[in-house]
């Protein structure tokens, strides 16, 4: 069934003058075609276009458009209404893993939007209980750690509510199938392909024989602190909190998910192109 969209959300780099130019030539080009027009009120006095103004809190629009990297992608999902409009997302990062098409491809992505011409990808994300504050869900990554350089956390996991190891590491990383590409695989974890239903545990520089776990999407995920008892969690490297009082947070899947505008399944022409195996054909 094809979605009539009627408005729709302009987020850019607003550090990059290419990305706001295009935000610029985008806006004027999503009115000609009929849609109201809501851009990030980031881009305030940076755009020469007559627009609404929002934070992305506010941005309850049929679609956004993103125009940067990962991190533009990032910390539009977490700030977003939920449930998430669908994201198409315009490169112009360092890889852009996560993005869709390049800024030449920009307009004739977005009339193959409007014609209906596209597929869904619809990615899971984590979300983190402490017993106090709700963080946002994750996209990517929950990084955990004890907030200092060169500080050894001391943890204990569980997985539903059953010890499972003792871990002694600069921290741990719990990410998504689609945040498996990016810090977790870094540090040593694994790539999980896209349809295998389950999330990974990495350590970062762990001082024991400890690898990445793979765990089922349904499973509870509770870190213990030992010492320090306060932790450090970054989520998406975009929001951070200390755990406080709660000396443990539980990951596990979320009821929410982002979902990208894709014209073909290109995941492991992403992985060939922008990270694993670049050079090689």
């Amino acid at each position: 069934m094809k979605i009539v969209f009627k408005s729709v959300g302009l987020v850019a780099r607003y550090d990059r003058k290419q990305a706001i130019k295009l935000a610029e030539e985008m806006a004027e080009y999503l009115k000609t075609k009929g849609l109201e027009v809501y851009m990030e009120d980031t881009l305030t006095g940076k755009m020469n276009t007559q627009g609404k103004l929002v934070p992305l809190a506010s941005m309850k629009t049929d679609f956004i458009i993103t125009i940067g990297g990962d991190g533009t992608i990032l910390r539009t999902c977490i700030a977003v209404p939920k449930p998430e409009p669908l994201i198409l997302a315009i490169n112009m990062g360092v890889r852009g893993f996560l993005t869709e098409v390049e800024p030449k491809d920009a307009f004739a992505a977005v009339e193959k939007c409007l014609n209906g011409e596209y597929k869904i990808e619809k990615c899971s994300k984590l979300a983190v209980s402490t017993g106090g504050e709700i963080p946002p869900d994750a996209l990517n990554d929950v990084v955990i750690s004890a907030g200092e350089p060169s500080k050894i956390l001391y943890t204990q996991i569980f997985k539903d509510e059953k010890p499972i190891l003792k871990c002694q590491a600069d921290g741990l990383i719990v990410s998504t199938q689609t945040g498996s590409t990016g810090y977790s695989l870094s540090a040593g974890g694994p790539v999980l392909d896209k349809e295998v239903d389950a999330f990974v545990l990495t350590p970062i520089c762990s001082l024991t024989v400890f690898r990445s776990i793979v765990f089922p999407a349904d499973a509870n995920v509770t870190i213990k602190a030992i010492r320090p008892k306060k932790m450090l969690v970054l989520i998406d490297g975009n929001y951070r909190f200390v755990t406080g009082k709660a000396t443990a947070l539980t990951v596990t899947r979320s009821k929410n998910v982002t979902s990208f505008i894709r014209f073909k399944d290109n995941f492991y022409n992403r992985l060939r192109s922008r990270l694993l195996f670049k050079g090689t054909g």
